[in-house]
C-alpha cells in the first residue's frame, strides 16, 4: 500500500471504530501510533520503576561520601595538628597544677588561720571571733568557709581585707556585713565576713578511678 493510500485510509478512519477484538483490521497508521504509545508507557513506566529509584540510590550515595570526606579532612586535620594538640594539653596540665599547688592542704587550714588573725591583729582590729565552717564538697574542690567576726575603724577593716585578698593561697571574701557597734562610737564598726579557701578534692579524683 503506497503512502497515499495509507493517508486516505487514516483520514477516512473513524476512532469511534476502534475494536481492541479487531486491532489486526486497523490501518497500518493506526497501529503505529498504537504502538508508539504502548512504548511509550512502557518507557515512562521503566523510568518510574528503575532508573529514578536508581537515582534516588545515587544521590544517597553522594550524601555518604560528603560525610566519608568531611570526616577523613576532620581526622586528617587532627592528626596534623597532634603535635599542637599534645602541647597545649601540657600546658593546661601544668597550669590547672599550678592552680592546684594554690589549694591549702587539710594540714595547712591552721596555719591559714593564723595567718588571717595575724593580719587582723596588724590592721588593729579586735576578734570577737573566726571560726570554721561545715565544708563544701563540688566536684573538683572543697570550700573551707571561714566566718569572721571583727572590731575596728572603717580603715583598718579596709586594711584587713586587702591584705587577705594578697594571701599566696587562694581565698575570697563574701557575704559580709557592717554595722556601727554603738551609737554612742559611730567610728567603731562591727563586721562579720565569710572567708573561703579551697583544696583539691581528692575524694572526687578517687570516685573516677
Amino acid at each position: 500500500m503506497s503512502l497515499a493510500d495509507s493517508l486516505k485510509n487514516l483520514n477516512e478512519f473513524d476512532i469511534n471504530d476502534l475494536d481492541v477484538n479487531n486491532a489486526g483490521i486497523w490501518p497500518a497508521p493506526i497501529k503505529a501510533i498504537v504502538a508508539l504509545i504502548i512504548f511509550g508507557l512502557i518507557l515512562g513506566g521503566g523510568y518510574w520503576f528503575f532508573i529514578k529509584d536508581q537515582y534516588v540510590q545515587l544521590d544517597r550515595v553522594e550524601k555518604t561520601e560528603q560525610e566519608l570526606r568531611k570526616r577523613y579532612e576532620d581526622k586528617a586535620y587532627q592528626v596534623a595538628n597532634l603535635e599542637v594538640f599534645k602541647a597545649q594539653m601540657e600546658e593546661m596540665e601544668e597550669t590547672f597544677g599550678a592552680l592546684v599547688r594554690q589549694l591549702p592542704s587539710e594540714t595547712e587550714v591552721p596555719g591559714l588561720l593564723e595567718d588571717i588573725t595575724q593580719m587582723g591583729l596588724n590592721s588593729g582590729l579586735e576578734f570577737e571571733s573566726i571560726t570554721l565552717q561545715p565544708e563544701v564538697a563540688q566536684q573538683f574542690y572543697v570550700e573551707l568557709p571561714i566566718q569572721i567576726n571583727v572590731r575596728g575603724s572603717y580603715h583598718d577593716l579596709a586594711t584587713f581585707v586587702s591584705s587577705v585578698a594578697g594571701l599566696p593561697r587562694i581565698v575570697t571574701l563574701g557575704d559580709f556585713e557592717i554595722a556601727p557597734v554603738s551609737e554612742s562610737n559611730p567610728d567603731l564598726l562591727g563586721m562579720e565576713i565569710i572567708a573561703k579557701t579551697y583544696r583539691y578534692n581528692d575524694a572526687a579524683e578517687e570516685g573516677q578511678q
